[in-house]
């Protein structure tokens, strides 16, 4: 018995409820030899005819009466295996996703995905994770189910996609002496005090490098982790700093920030988001994802944001 063949199960499945080997064959999409062989392993397999001819049909034995009922049933819940899965039907799923989430999205993008989740799908929760957990296998490990921000994974198994790039804008408070300037040159932009925003506290990056090659140089006078701190300290005092066009423009309002265009030749930054592949197939985490792609899309499209959608494979 520990060599039985199990597609042998749905051959007798059909060829009990057929009661014909031609029709099982069509049932089967595969021709009558081919099942004639399979009963003949199968009457070897029950040490029973299972179906013997009585004129030109055949007809079922008290052995295969028996087995009628269970085998069409181990079938059937062998066919709902390869099934779609109805509990995947984000409309009632009811699923706690972990997310890793960029400082400036947890408070531009997620309300509306939140708002979106909360109609479209409310059985789906989210839980953020904190920022510590960034530059780890937190995706592989399973404590995130997907990141969102800037994407800096070097794991080759983890799946990317790109959102959307963004250009970055200076920002500065109205008593700024360069919120009331028609044009922002290169010389008044150096010469101002900056704050930095990078999460390794590094102090020099394609700003300077874009000044050092005009001959300028900047003073930063804090390093910051986020472009949400950045934002709250140029509030408070006569500091420039740096931050996403689209996605940044609903904080700088709130925080009565003006925003002037950076006048150096920066490269874009590339929003986007990760996920590891056991969630790849998965339809709730798809739908998640398509949303967090037509949300994020719109909420900076209006602002110059450029979309860019496709999910890409391994990196």
């Amino acid at each position: 018995m520990d060599h039985v063949d199990l597609n042998l199960i749905e051959v007798l499945d059909a060829l009990l409820a057929e009661n014909s080997v031609t029709r099982a064959a069509e049932r089967l999409h595969t021709s009558p030899p081919a099942v004639s062989r399979a009963l003949a392993r199968l009457r070897r397999a029950f040490g029973d005819p299972l179906l013997v001819r009585a004129g030109r049909e055949l007809v079922p034995t008290p052995r295969a009466l028996e087995l009628r009922g269970e085998v069409h049933a181990v079938a059937a819940r062998a066919r709902a295996l390869f099934a779609p899965s109805a509990v995947a039907d984000p409309r009632t799923a009811v699923r706690m996703f972990d997310l890793q989430v960029t400082d400036m999205l947890s408070t531009t993008f997620l309300p509306s995905l939140i708002d979106d989740l909360r109609v479209r799908a409310p059985g789906i929760s989210l839980r953020l994770r904190p920022e510590n957990t960034e530059d780890t296998p937190a995706l592989r490990e399973g404590l995130v189910d997907l990141e969102i921000g800037i994407i800096r994974t070097g794991d080759p198994e983890i799946r990317s996609a790109t959102l959307l790039t963004e250009t970055l804008i200076g920002a500065v408070r109205p008593e700024h002496p360069l919120a009331g300037a028609k044009t922002v040159t290169a010389r008044r932009f150096a010469a101002a005090d900056h704050i930095a925003v990078s999460r390794r506290g590094r102090t020099h990056g394609p700003i300077d490098d874009r000044l050092a090659s005009l001959g300028l140089s900047r003073r930063v006078v804090a390093v910051v982790p986020t472009f949400a701190s950045a934002l709250f300290m140029a509030r408070e005092t006569d500091v420039v700093c740096v931050a996403p066009a689209g996605l940044g423009r609903r904080m700088l309002d709130a925080l009565g920030l003006r925003a002037f265009p950076v006048p150096l030749e920066l490269p874009s930054l590339t929003i986007g988001m990760a996920w590891h592949p056991r969630n790849h197939h998965d339809r709730t985490h798809q739908f998640l994802r398509g949303r967090t792609r037509h949300l994020m899309t719109a909420a900076a499209a209006p602002h110059g944001g450029t979309r860019t959608p496709s999910d890409q494979a391994p990196r």
